[in-house]
């Protein structure tokens, strides 16, 4: 890897993560014939959505629901026989996250699920994105399961079922057991096997109870804010690792589809990406080339290797053949990470825009969340770019949404409009990505519960329901009644 391709990728990481703060008011949109690429199904509209119309209906048994994880709102961080993982230990590391905060107790889920499950059924939720924690099933992520882990998932799977709720499983969301992370982490290849050990320990317990399973939750996140831009646990900066680290994630997904595959399990699976498209800054060819390449290792990356066995070449030339990752590409490991999946699971926040040098711009406005811009464009294109390159594979969305500054009022509710506006946008957009024959089956708010925001603590609120931290009181804000409304209509 040399030099320029190092400085190249700690930019990227960095610009990814927490965006620009340039503002460039007079940047022109792309047009077709100017080079739009990267999720741009024709040219891209420069003025953003228009105002959704009424009347926008989906189809019956459109997966109406919201989604979690379990660092961020589990909490019980040493009970009944958890182990640490990577997140307890960043988290309580000073200096890492905001106000020093961690989610040793984050919305108190493990003691108040049922409560929980009682304001998803209020609200009409058809499915239900949680995770499962590794270090919760075995405590230093390998050995025989811990039985009071096992149990939680099980009790919380039942009472999504009596509640008329599918659970949706993800079997990693970032909280790796710290005993592998000072065993070598995701670096080491021998990780991705434990993760199929522990797979198959999972889909022994829940399999028959759970119709659909995601592998590996955004194993872009964890490349570029785990190992790149080092605000997220492990908090490495070393692009060598790094890449490294996105192969052996890519292979840990492909390894858990054939557990399933091999252990005669019935459910779906499938990996879940956060996907960004990208778009030239302006019309020369210089930045349609660099949006190219960004697009490469934001996108194209995982998506070209899961779905059809491949690398993007223009991302292993520009990483080179002596890097770690290309070093560590051995015979047989694309045909694991593209075993045929079921479902992609698709993860829209913010666009991407690209300039000749390959830094990136903002060209929208953004939520309190500063890396991300509102673009509700951005879902049609990604959602439709993803069905034109890939064919036909199921998609559901499995996190949209934002942070907004949410307060309790003194008549105890939550005037959350600007979520609210923002969910009605891109859900129009993921409605025109139906009506274009993306075969999109569901949708899931980011998040259910305001919880814990990894490296922004608790400042960032982007939940459905309130969560007051000091008493644990759920407040469902106007925007979970206006969702229940959505639901009960079947669209907008």
């Amino acid at each position: 890897m040399s030099i320029l391709t190092r400085r190249r990728l700690l930019r990227r990481a960095a610009l990814s993560a927490t965006a620009t703060a340039a503002t460039n008011a007079g940047l022109a949109a792309a047009t077709a014939a100017g080079g739009v690429l990267a999720g741009c199904d024709g040219p891209h509209d420069p003025e953003g959505a228009a105002t959704p119309a009424a009347g926008l209906r989906f189809p019956p048994g459109f997966g109406w629901g919201a989604a979690t994880s379990a660092y961020q709102i589990e909490g019980a961080a040493k009970e009944d026989g958890r182990g640490e993982s990577i997140w307890d230990t960043f988290s309580r590391t000073p200096g890492r996250t905001r106000n020093g905060d961690t989610g040793d107790v984050a919305a108190d889920h493990y003691h108040r699920y049922a409560e929980d499950l009682d304001l998803m059924r209020e609200l009409g939720l058809r499915s239900y994105r949680f995770s499962i924690s590794w270090p919760r099933v075995q405590a230093d992520g390998t050995g025989a399961p811990n039985q009071r882990g096992l149990d939680f998932y099980r009790r919380l799977v039942d009472g999504l079922h009596e509640r008329g709720i599918a659970p949706m499983a993800t079997l990693f969301h970032w909280d790796l057991p710290q005993a592998l992370q000072d065993a070598g982490g995701w670096e080491s290849r021998e990780v991705a096997y434990r993760f199929a050990d522990y797979a198959d320990i999972v889909f022994g317990a829940l399999g028959d109870r759970v119709p659909v399973w995601l592998t590996i939750n955004e194993p872009k996140t964890v490349v570029q804010n785990g190992y790149l831009s080092g605000h997220h646990a492990p908090g490495h900066r070393d692009p060598q690792a790094a890449y490294l680290v996105a192969h052996h994630l890519q292979l840990a997904h492909g390894l858990a589809v054939r557990a399933l595959r091999d252990g005669g399990g019935t459910g779906r699976i499938g990996p879940a990406f956060n996907l960004h498209p990208c778009y030239p800054a302006d019309d020369s060819p210089g930045a349609a080339e660099a949006t190219r390449l960004h697009d490469g290792y934001e996108n194209r990356l995982y998506l070209d290797s899961a779905l059809t066995g491949r690398y993007p070449d223009d991302v292993l030339a520009d990483l080179g053949p002596d890097s770690r990752m290309v070093r560590g590409i051995r015979d047989g490991d694309l045909g694991v990470i593209s075993a045929p999946v079921d479902l992609v699971a698709v993860q829209y926040y913010t666009p991407i825009y690209v300039t000749a040098d390959g830094t990136t711009v903002r060209r929208w406005p953004t939520s309190e969340a500063d890396w991300q811009q509102i673009h509700p464009d951005g879902m049609y294109d990604i959602l439709t770019r993803v069905t034109r390159d890939y064919g036909p594979v199921p998609l559901t969305v499995t996190e949209n949404g934002l942070p907004t500054p949410d307060t309790l009022a003194a008549d105890g509710t939550v005037d959350d409009a600007g979520r609210i506006r923002f969910l009605r946008d891109h859900l129009a957009a993921a409605h025109r990505a139906l009506a274009a024959g993306v075969p999109l089956e569901g949708f899931h708010v980011w998040s259910l519960l305001d919880n814990f925001e990894w490296a922004e603590g608790y400042d960032q609120r982007w939940g459905l329901v309130y969560v007051d931290y000091p008493t644990q009181r759920r407040v469902p804000k106007r925007s979970a009644h206006w969702y229940r409304e959505v639901i009960a209509a079947g669209g907008l």
